[in-house]
Parts: C-alpha cells; sequence; structure tokens
C-alpha cells in the first residue's frame, strides 16, 4: 500500500433497533409495559391465591384438627349457603374460635405492612417502620392503662387507638414547631415520643398487681391476637379499608415524590398534601393494629422488602402485594404461634426471631445501596 492510500474503514454493523419516536419503536414499549403489567397482575393473583390456601390450612390447625375438606364444607354454607349444615363442635371450632383470630391476623398483617410500605417510600429510606412517630409506644399504653383499671376489650381498643393517634400527633408538633417541618426531627420527636411513652408504659407495669394485672400487660404487648372477636373487628377493619383507598389514590404522586422534591414538583404535585394524607393514613392503621394485637414488630419493616424483590419500588404495585404478603406472613406466624407448643406464644417474639435474621441477610445483599 502505498503512502498515499489510505486503508477502507471497516464496516460498521448496526443492530435493528427501532427509534424511540417511531411507531414501530411506539408499539414496542407499549408491548413491553403492557408484558410488565401483566406479570405484575399475575404476581399477584398468585400471591393471593396462595393467602387463600393458607386460609383455609389455618382453619385446620390446632390442638382439634380439621381436614380442609370439612373447613370448606363449614366455610361454604356459613358464609354462602352452599351445601347441608355442619353442626355441633366442627361448627364452633371454625367460626366461633378460629374465624376471628384469622380475621384478625389478616387485618393486622395488611395495615402493618401497608403503612410500613407507606412510610418507606414517602421518608424514601429503607429502614423505617410504622413505629418511627411513636405510635405503638401510644398506643401500648394506653392498652396497658385500660388493663390496669380493668375495661373490657372495646373500651381498650379505643382508648388504644387514641393514645396512639396523640404520638403521632405530638411527634409531628415537634417537627412543626421545633424543626419547622424538617423530615429529620419529625424522626427524632418520634424517637423522642416513643421513649417518652414507653417509660410510661413501665410505671403502669411497676404499679400493676404482678399476680394479675401485670402478666395480662406483659402478654399483651407482647402481641396477642388471643382478645381478638368478631364484634371488636367491625371498626378497625372500616379504618383499615378507608386508609388503604386513600393510599391506593394516592399512590402515583407518592412514587413521584419518591424520586425526589424537584421531580414532584415539576410534575405539580403538593408535597404538602400528600405527605398529610400518607402520614394520616398510615399513623392510623398502625394505631388501629396496635389496639387490636399488641406491638408486633418488624412486620412492616420486612415485608415491603420481600414485596419490592416481587414487583419492584412503585408504590401502585408495592401497596397491594405488601398488603397481601403481610396478610399471609402474620396469618403463618399466628399458625405457628398457637401450634409450635401447648401456650399461645407471642407473636412479637415470633416475628422478632424471623425478621431479625432475613433483615440480616438483606443488609448483606442490599446495604451497599443504602450507604
Amino acid at each position: 500500500m502505498s503512502p498515499t492510500e489510505t486503508a477502507s474503514p471497516a464496516p460498521t454493523v448496526t443492530a435493528d433497533v427501532p427509534e424511540a419516536g417511531t411507531p414501530k419503536g411506539r408499539r414496542e414499549r407499549a408491548t413491553a409495559r403492557a408484558r410488565l403489567t401483566l406479570g405484575d397482575h399475575l404476581r399477584v393473583v398468585l400471591l393471593g391465591i396462595v393467602l387463600i390456601v393458607l386460609v383455609v390450612v389455618s382453619f385446620g390447625l390446632g390442638r382439634f384438627t380439621l381436614s380442609p375438606w370439612t373447613v370448606l364444607r363449614v366455610l361454604g354454607h356459613e358464609l354462602f349457603g352452599i351445601g347441608h349444615a355442619v353442626g355441633g363442635q366442627d361448627r364452633a371450632v371454625v367460626m366461633d374460635i378460629r374465624m376471628p383470630r384469622i380475621l384478625a391476623a389478616l387485618l393486622v398483617g395488611t395495615a402493618l405492612a401497608s403503612s410500613g410500605a407507606a412510610y418507606q417510600t414517602m421518608f424514601r429510606n429503607p429502614l423505617v417502620s410504622p413505629e418511627i412517630l411513636g405510635v405503638a409506644a401510644g398506643a401500648g399504653f394506653g392498652a396497658s392503662v385500660s388493663i390496669l383499671i380493668g375495661l373490657d376489650t372495646t373500651l381498650l381498643q379505643i382508648i388504644s387507638f387514641g393514645c396512639g393517634l396523640s404520638a403521632a400527633a405530638l411527634s409531628m408538633a415537634i417537627a412543626r414547631f421545633v424543626g419547622r417541618g424538617s423530615l429529620i426531627i419529625l424522626v427524632l420527636g418520634g424517637i423522642i415520643i416513643g421513649a417518652m411513652f414507653n417509660a410510661l408504659i413501665s410505671s403502669v407495669q411497676y404499679f400493676a398487681n404482678p399476680e394479675t394485672t401485670l402478666p395480662e400487660i406483659t402478654f399483651w404487648l407482647f402481641g396477642s391476637l388471643a382478645r381478638a372477636s368478631m364484634h371488636s373487628l367491625i371498626v378497625p377493619s372500616v379504618i383499615v379499608a378507608v386508609c388503604l383507598v386513600i393510599l391506593y389514590a394516592v399512590r402515583w404522586q407518592l412514587t413521584v415524590l419518591a424520586t425526589g422534591d424537584d421531580e414532584a414538583r415539576s410534575l405539580g404535585v403538593n408535597r404538602a398534601r400528600i405527605w398529610t394524607l400518607t402520614i394520616g393514613a398510615s399513623t392510623l392503621m398502625t394505631a388501629t393494629a396496635v389496639s387490636v394485637a399488641g406491638i408486633i414488630g418488624w412486620v412492616g419493616l420486612v415485608v415491603p422488602h420481600l414485596a419490592r424483590f416481587v414487583v419492584g419500588p412503585s408504590f401502585n404495585r408495592l401497596l397491594p402485594v405488601a398488603a397481601i404478603i403481610g396478610a399471609a406472613y402474620l396469618l403463618a406466624v399466628d399458625d405457628v404461634a398457637r401450634t409450635a407448643t401447648s401456650l399461645d406464644l407471642p407473636l412479637g417474639i415470633l416475628t422478632a426471631l424471623i425478621g431479625a435474621p432475613f433483615f440480616v441477610g438483606l443488609l448483606a445483599k442490599a446495604g451497599r445501596q443504602w450507604l
């Protein structure tokens, strides 16, 4: 080759990829979104089926074992009028003993997991849990006082619920008047209020009768569904349902807020209104759950991470999946609590024993992303 000759450049091989603005590109993007949506819907359906199967199995577990067929016969006749009536012991075990406890587990698991997912998305912090504003400690104090003075279950739930909301209100008041709405001050205010109510709980335990009320207060604070009844679940169910509707209504705005305040502002999202609705709904659900079952930790912290593994971080998909997994998780833990030994093990102890090792594994896998 002479000095004046130049080598011809090698031919460039281009992939046959449609440009984003072409009709073919738009069709392929629409197809990809449809496949993603369909996959998410299938995951939700499969999780729902797993939850239904777990519910049927849970009805049969206990000291008096029932077959799934017997459970279905009782539920079919009692709920839908299908088949012949099943009387005697089988019906009493399913409808009178296990039905309230299973419904309470589903309700509390859904409330804690959903509120945890909302808090973590809103604060953009994977370590946030529903107890961050001191709600659990406040509700626990209200329940402890109710047990100390001998109130019934209905009044216990009302007072516990009110004290939980009071704790959240005090935390937000500290953030408003001390930190001018600062997120960090809100979290610190929740820690302060939680510590204060925990001290008040200890004071109630100190003055409680060590032979009667003290064991009852201690057992309730560990978390238990033993007090659940069909009548006592009506109002909590309505509260949780309304709060879930509110969170689902602001799902897109909350997803946008999770990307950053500047992005949300450019899209016209009212940050103050969405924060108020999210904190209000999540706090109501947390206070309701504690008033029904006591202080059950780790559910609102761990379950949202499981949901993100299934459908990703977008809140519109995260909320329903977290609710289903939370209900199934707490129901499974309650099955272990009432069948592992002759005693009714506290749920708070079991959720901590299960959740802590799981969270260590989660830190080992994703910890670098949080630093």
